[in-house]
């Protein structure tokens, strides 16, 4: 049987996450997550280039300069595909569950049932409140399917928690 309708969603030629559901609004995320990624980014790379530039300075030796090219085309590399990434992620609340996409090579997408969230938790860590940003993570019951969303501004976060607690707890009663 040749891949088509079935596999597809109704759309020959493409996979079951492209194009991502056409009745979903997506919700993207903060741009400013880049820049918490870059600032990460760069202080690898700072240490990186440290320890292999020390390495060549005392050894002389020309794999320790091979070592600094490879760590800057890393970084160069890496910073493209942040770029790339962070606007690849999204989220959609729908009526039973929310939905969670990202990924550039390997595309996921993850369907969370509100009633089988457990918690739903909210953190920023320092460089996060920096650029006004927080993380919510779901919980449930299997370690595997626990998403997050990052790069949301606090109050977006506060309320996709609130929603989120809400509808699980609704959900959860009925079982």
């Amino acid at each position: 049987m040749p891949p088509g309708p079935l596999l597809t969603g109704g759309t020959v030629g493409r996979g079951p996450l492209e194009p991502w559901p056409d009745t979903v609004h997506w919700q993207p995320i903060s741009t400013d997550l880049i820049w918490v990624e870059l600032i990460r980014l760069a202080v690898v790379v700072a240490i990186g280039l440290a320890v292999t530039a020390v390495g060549w300075a005392l050894s002389g030796h020309w794999l320790f300069g091979l070592a600094v090219a490879l760590v800057l085309v890393f970084g160069v590399w890496r910073a493209v595909a942040i770029v790339r990434a962070v606007r690849a992620w999204g989220y959609a609340e729908r009526e039973n569950d929310l939905l969670v996409r990202h990924g550039l090579l390997v595309r996921r997408l993850s369907i969370v049932p509100y009633s089988r969230m457990q918690f739903v938790d909210v953190s920023a860590g320092p460089l996060e409140r920096a650029f006004d940003l927080a993380t919510v993570q779901l919980h449930t019951a299997a370690a595997a399917s626990d998403a997050r969303v990052p790069g949301l501004r606090p109050t977006e976060a506060s309320r996709l928690r609130d929603r989120l607690t809400a509808l699980g707890e609704d959900r959860a009663e009925g079982l």
